[in-house]
């Protein structure tokens, strides 16, 4: 069986953690989370993004270890940079599988309001601003350098209580649209910010 990379990706709020901790154990049967937030609560549960660079050194460190072990893990992002593309040819070529799960919400809005939820809870805050940025930048990543390069992926509507999938493909081989509404108002979003 072929070792496996799976990327939780989506904008922020979009449910990626929450979804983990049941698809990654229960569905995949995938026992390693590397996530950089997770890490930082660990070094400091009261202030974590005091510690946002140290664990985002031990998340690239056990990546690495990962890596070499030829063990099935996880990461989680927000594709809103293109630093996971290398990763991705890494794993590759070290005979990984890269599966690649886009947790997509309806708009920026929606994304504000859940990450507002979440700090009303006590979970960590993002700038609005920010949450607005990550979200096109998010998309346009997607589209643009993970799709064409990660050898399955799944874009799901994660607005609703109930998780929809939107597409699905294999590299190389032909899309598989489920919801041809949803999916042409996601690209109409990527049109739009890239004029």
């Amino acid at each position: 069986m072929a070792k496996r990379l799976y990327i939780l990706s989506g904008c922020n709020g979009a449910g990626k953690t929450t979804a983990s901790f049941t698809i990654l154990p229960e569905i995949l049967q995938c026992r390693e989370f590397v996530n950089a937030d997770e890490i930082a609560k660990g070094l400091s549960p009261f202030a974590p993004e005091s510690v946002a660079i140290e664990a985002g050194r031990l998340m690239l460190e056990r990546i690495d270890i990962l890596l070499k072990e030829g063990t099935d893990f996880s990461i989680e992002t927000t594709l809103a940079t293109r630093s996971y593309a290398n990763l991705v040819y890494r794993a590759q070529h070290l005979g990984y599988e890269v599966i690649l799960l886009y947790f997509w919400l309806s708009s920026p809005v929606v994304a504000k309001h859940r990450v507002a939820q979440r700090v009303s809870l006590g979970g960590h805050n993002i700038p609005n601003n920010i949450i607005e940025r990550r979200y096109y930048l998010g998309l346009r990543n997607l589209f643009h350098i993970f799709m064409p390069i990660v050898d399955e992926w799944m874009l799901i509507d994660n607005s609703n209580l109930k998780a929809e999938i939107i597409a699905h493909a294999y590299l190389g081989q032909e899309m598989e649209i489920r919801n041809l509404e949803t999916y042409n108002k996601i690209l109409e979003y990527d049109r739009r910010k890239q004029i």
